[in-house]
């Protein structure tokens, strides 16, 4: 399953920080790095990309 699903789920409130951890296969304490990278944002990562003019 794509992490960002994942954290998504966790965000919307459909999932408790601990099963998000558990689906992740991480401890609980690891999940707020997880959600503090930005990898995991909410911005898809396509519209993160610069344009060709630099903006």
């Amino acid at each position: 399953m794509d992490k960002r699903k994942v954290i998504a789920a966790y965000r919307r409130g459909f999932l408790t920080i601990q099963e998000c951890a558990q689906i992740l296969g991480v401890e609980s304490v690891q999940m707020k790095g997880i959600m503090n990278d930005p990898q995991f944002a909410d911005v898809p990562i396509a519209l993160k990309k610069h344009s060709a003019n630099g903006y």
